[in-house]
């Protein structure tokens, strides 16, 4: 048994009970749109993200991932300042991406099966993915998570003669360290 599967166990087991808080210096969030009608990939990340998560007694996880909807990057300033303003994340009005987990199962070969809501730009949509542990320690664990959301659904439709895709591709890393 690998040191995920062993730690995933002691999670099901309720042994990792307690405060978990997200290690920003070890964890990132970061985005992909399509662009130009699939010719390239606009790539982005949020450069403040802050998180914490509960394990209870029974080895019920919750969760919560918040990202700093202002500090949203491409490397572009123009692109960056664009982002910001009400044609997608309106910052202004809604300085958070929330995502909140509301159940993490854990499964076989450090797989989690969450699921939650995302919230961004004042709306908030459900999903489900599979998360992945690539280090677990009694003290720590590091997820993996791929997931993929229609932007038109948080109000984000701004794409002249159609040339940006709906559909939005987001990475996540999460360390957790016991708080």
């Amino acid at each position: 048994m690998t040191d995920s599967q062993t730690a995933m166990a002691k999670l099901q087991s309720g042994g990792g009970q307690g405060h978990w808080a997200l290690d920003p210096a070890g964890s990132t969030a970061e985005f992909r749109v399509k662009q130009f009608w699939g010719a390239i990939t606009v790539r982005g990340w949020f450069d403040r993200i802050a998180g914490e998560g509960t394990v209870g007694a029974t080895g019920a996880i919750t969760g919560q991932l918040t990202m700093d909807a202002s500090s949203v990057s491409t490397k572009n300033s123009r692109r960056d300042k664009h982002l910001r303003s009400a044609d997608f994340f309106d910052v202004e009005n809604h300085p958070s991406v929330v995502l909140t987990v509301t159940e993490a199962t854990p499964g076989p070969d450090g797989q989690i099966a969450v699921r939650g809501s995302i919230e961004a730009a004042g709306h908030s949509e459900p999903v489900t993915f599979t998360a992945h542990a690539d280090e677990a320690t009694e003290n720590a664990v590091t997820l993996r998570a791929e997931l993929v959301v229609d932007r038109t659904a948080f109000g984000m439709t701004w794409s002249p003669m159609g040339m940006a895709a709906k559909q939005a591709a987001g990475s996540v890393v999460a360390r957790f360290v016991r708080g």
